[in-house]
């Protein structure tokens, strides 16, 4: 099992460039299979997950053309529909969370799809019933087949229908609404979710030639069609990349420029990281953050302490909670980090405890950060990544801690950074990857 080596306490310097956004990547090369006709998707990121799926398309015979790390073609002109309940694809597929986004294309276009059991973190559950409450509700039958550990769809033609999700999912949204535009008449999904992701993937489907409006709100409606054309897709910037490089300048007093942000689907992202009290200057579509001697999170206006929660967009996103918990453990004044949506999400807090940080964990989905006000540094330990967003959170932390850390269980890390190692050191980190 691979592990990073972290020499903490160093100040870094420079720019970097965010990758292209993981959470948009799994959706938009589902979608691929909407089409017998080529699709070009741009700035892929390079990362475990994504490239997952890919190989997973190329099993099913998508033909795949990587053009280069961050490009690549798709044709899944003759996709072998019966591969899919084989053991092999289960086994595969189960290792991976997104691969249920194949499911509503594969309904929509070859009229059965197969669930496996999810895979991917570890940070509590993540139910499927959003997905298949909707499938069923275009017009599909499901089963659980026991003896494959996977959930089993067929439809004789999906027909649109009116639905109101049971939560503002954005894989749910996503799944349904891909299963929608080939559906029979007019589908409305309301408290739909409307994350930029999701904006992404209205916008390339209406190029192939859906027909969806609504887009950016909470209620979309889809006139199925019949048949769907090629396109070509960028992804946008990776949102978490861009709030975890300006949670590692401000922890790590550095002087960073993140380059082609994504500012405009940012949200209230730079919003969150001034209310710690950390200095942000944005310059076209670049993010500057100043080196800052030190920083204080604000409080309420009847001097109540800061709170912060994840929320559906355009709330905060509950993938930075880790990164915005560990920006406040320099920093002079407390925070009361609220995880609504994974109750397992904040245990890596055992962690930071162990590394001198002042954290207090309430319950599985609340903590308190008390702001060190860099009157000490957290030390070096060896540790493990539990999840994506955690793993990157204990690299801040080691990154600006006294010693060496030793971070385990890096695939985690790897599962939604590409080249983390590479691009850190190229700002002055001492990271080696063993």
């Amino acid at each position: 099992m691979n592990c990073f080596e972290v020499v903490g306490g160093k100040r870094l310097s420079g720019s970097i460039t965010p990758q292209g956004a993981k959470n948009e990547a799994l959706q938009i090369i589902s979608a691929v299979l909407l089409t017998a006709e080529e699709v070009t998707i741009e700035n892929i990121p390079d990362i475990i997950d994504v490239n997952l799926l890919i190989e997973l398309l190329r099993e099913i015979q998508v033909k795949v053309n990587r053009i280069d790390k961050h490009t690549c073609t798709f044709q899944a002109d003759q996709v072998d529909v019966d591969y899919l309940s084989s053991s092999a694809f289960h086994q595969k597929s189960g290792r991976l969370r997104g691969s249920v986004m194949l499911a509503g294309p594969l309904l929509a276009r070859f009229k059965k799809a197969y669930i496996p059991k999810p895979g991917g973190d570890k940070i509590g559950r993540r139910k499927l019933d959003t997905h298949i409450i909707g499938f069923q509700k275009l017009g599909a039958d499901y089963f659980y087949d026991d003896a494959s550990n996977c959930f089993q769809l067929k439809t004789n033609g999906l027909k649109g229908t009116y639905m109101l999700l049971d939560e503002p999912s954005v894989t749910g949204t996503a799944n349904i609404l891909m299963a929608a535009v080939m559906a029979e008449g007019k589908t409305t999904i309301y408290n739909a979710a409307c994350e930029p992701y999701i904006q992404q993937l209205c916008s390339m489907l209406n190029r192939m030639g859906a027909r969806i409006s609504g887009i950016g709100s909470n209620m979309l409606v889809i006139e199925g069609v019949e048949k769907l054309s090629g396109t070509t897709h960028r992804m946008l910037p990776d949102m978490i990349e861009v709030g975890s490089f300006i949670g590692l300048a401000a922890t790590t007093q550095s002087e960073i420029t993140i380059k082609n942000a994504g500012v405009d689907f940012l949200g209230v992202i730079p919003e969150k990281f001034q209310q710690l009290g950390i200095k942000l200057e944005i310059k076209g579509d670049d993010i500057y953050v100043p080196a800052q001697e030190s920083y204080t999170i604000q409080t309420y206006m009847d001097g109540g302490i800061l709170t912060m929660y994840d929320h559906p967009w355009p709330g905060l996103t509950p993938d930075l909670l880790s990164i915005l918990l560990v920006t406040a453990i320099p920093a002079k004044g407390s925070v009361l980090i609220h995880q609504k949506m994974f109750e397992s999400r904040l245990f890596f807090v055992d962690k930071l405890i162990e590394m001198g940080a002042q954290v207090i964990l309430c319950d599985p989905h609340r903590a308190v950060v008390v702001g060190m006000e860099r009157e000490k540094k957290l030390r070096g330990i060896t540790m493990s990544s539990p999840d994506i967003r955690a793993g990157v959170a204990l690299l801040i932390a080691a990154l600006s801690a006294d010693g060496k850390s030793t971070i385990q269980n890096i695939e985690q890390i790897d599962r939604g950074y590409q080249f983390i190692d590479e691009r850190l050191k190229a700002l002055g980190a001492e990271i080696v990857r063993k």
